[in-house]
């Protein structure tokens, strides 16, 4: 049988994938707010207590939701997320991107890297296209109701899933076998076959990571916020990432050409490490 590299594509997921945060699609409707208001609570807290921002917002949406009679199981998370609003082009892109891959002898897996919860992700009309979602969530009591964060994803607790993908490791909680030195011919999906994709300075430890060890990022940005861009082209100037693009993941973007690129050159090089005899990373049958 035809061996294939495998790459990762790794995505934050607001402002990436989704215009706005997740929040702003249903849960904060449902307590009377307005997003402005929510995440002027949410920094006050912060703020106030000099506490992770991350945590300020889940201990938020506990609070307000208990105010309102909402009660947080996994079940209203995922109805929270059916209407989440995505980008052009993103509900095609994976069997696109997919496509593209396996037309050049490469499988392509998909994940989230994000701070956001992963309950709601779960619920959204994209969820089942991602290998695994790496992302905040909760701990549910005996009535299977959110009652304390149990995992808080921050910018640079981001980077662990990194070496997670690396390899092959998909338990958030695990903290021995991401530290086991591995020699690098075993690791599941190694740097240089990786493909980061976020919108700010929050992603930058994941972008540096991934182009530190050979890989690519990827910064993308709303092309009807110039503040945005703004971002994404200061994150070029001064080396973060290899690339930027609008967030448009259509069949002729440029993030789909940039995408196709990177991926063309990944299998070139896996493709010269054969002729080597040293094939630089694990493959699949």
């Amino acid at each position: 049988m035809t061996r294939k590299p495998i790459v990762a594509l790794i995505y934050d997921f607001d402002g990436t994938l989704s215009p706005g945060n997740m929040q702003e699609f249903g849960f904060i409707q449902a307590i009377g707010k307005t997003p402005e208001e929510f995440w002027k609570m949410s920094d006050g807290i912060a703020a106030g207590q000099d506490a992770s921002n991350i945590l300020a917002y889940m201990k938020l949406m506990v609070d307000e939701a208990k105010k309102n009679d909402i009660k947080l199981k996994r079940s209203e998370f995922k109805k929270f997320g059916k209407d989440i609003k995505l980008f052009e082009g993103v509900t095609s892109w994976f069997d696109l991107v997919n496509e593209y891959g396996k037309s050049r002898g490469v499988r392509v897996e998909h994940y989230i890297n994000s701070s956001g919860l992963k309950e709601i992700i779960e619920g959204c009309p994209i969820a089942k296209q991602f290998k695994h979602i790496f992302a905040s969530t909760f701990i549910y009591d005996s009535k299977g109701e959110a009652e304390w964060p149990g995992i808080a994803v921050d910018y640079t607790a981001k980077t662990q899933f990194i070496f997670k993908i690396n390899k092959g490791i998909f338990s958030a909680r695990d903290t021995n076998q991401v530290n086991e030195s591995i020699a690098e011919d075993k690791k599941r999906i190694p740097f240089t076959q990786m493909i980061y994709v976020g919108d700010g300075e929050t992603d930058v430890p994941c972008m540096k990571i991934v182009s530190m060890f050979g890989g690519h990022s990827i910064a993308v940005y709303n092309p009807e916020n110039p503040g945005k861009q703004a971002v994404a082209e200061k994150l070029l100037r001064q080396g973060r990432v290899n690339f930027i693009t609008p967030a448009n993941y259509s069949h002729y973007s440029r993030t789909f050409k940039i995408v196709c690129g990177i991926i063309d050159k990944i299998k070139a090089d896996w493709s010269l490490g054969l002729l080597r005899g040293q094939p630089k990373s694990k493959t699949i049958k």
